[in-house]
């Protein structure tokens, strides 16, 4: 199998695409001993050492190391530990819990913006700040050129939304700070 690794701007997260989906749907982000134990995968890729977070979506995982660590070391060993899952077929997260409280579903927001999201707008100058989550509506600005950009509510609705819905199903508008409610 195939792993495709994306840089991102920020020098410590990679993003690792296998060809194949490795996970049904939704995300789960691993940063502490707890929520580790709700994935095998993450488990073992902080076995590595030198690893801060993990997110794992239907299509990707996110690596964040820390400063020390060097990607050189890291990513051979976080594909094969991606492979050998994906060879067995065990999944790569456990049941999750029925309903998460709000802390942790704006953890998850916030995971998935910082490696899907931030690095597109940060190439165009710009930036996602994510401002609340509240019956459904995730509220935003967006910031750096994006703020002023004659197409930002396109790339609010047909990037941004587009992108969360699809992953997080508690989701069901993203709206800019200052609009109407």
């Amino acid at each position: 199998m195939l792993i495709n690794i994306q840089t991102t701007p920020d020098e410590n997260i990679r993003n690792f695409y296998p060809e194949k989906r490795i996970l049904k749907s939704d995300v789960s982000e691993f940063a502490d001993a707890k929520s580790l134990r709700k994935s095998p995968l993450a488990e073992a890729i902080f076995d590595l050492g030198g690893v801060e977070s993990v997110l794992i979506s239907p299509d990707m995982v996110s690596v964040t190391k820390t400063p020390e660590a060097l990607w050189e070391d890291l990513s051979p060993q976080i594909m094969a530990e991606i492979l050998d899952f994906a060879a067995t077929g065990e999944d790569v997260v456990l049941a999750s819990p029925a309903k998460e409280d709000k802390d942790a579903l704006m953890k998850k927001i916030s995971g998935l913006v910082a490696a899907r999201i931030r690095p597109a707008l940060n190439r165009d100058g710009g930036d996602i700040e994510l401002k609340g989550f509240e019956k459904g509506i995730l509220w935003v600005e967006l910031t750096g050129k994006c703020a002023g950009c004659p197409y930002a509510m396109r790339t609010l609705k047909d990037g941004v939304e587009k992108i969360l819905k699809s992953y997080i199903p508690e989701i069901n508008e993203v709206k800019p700070v200052g609009s109407e409610e």
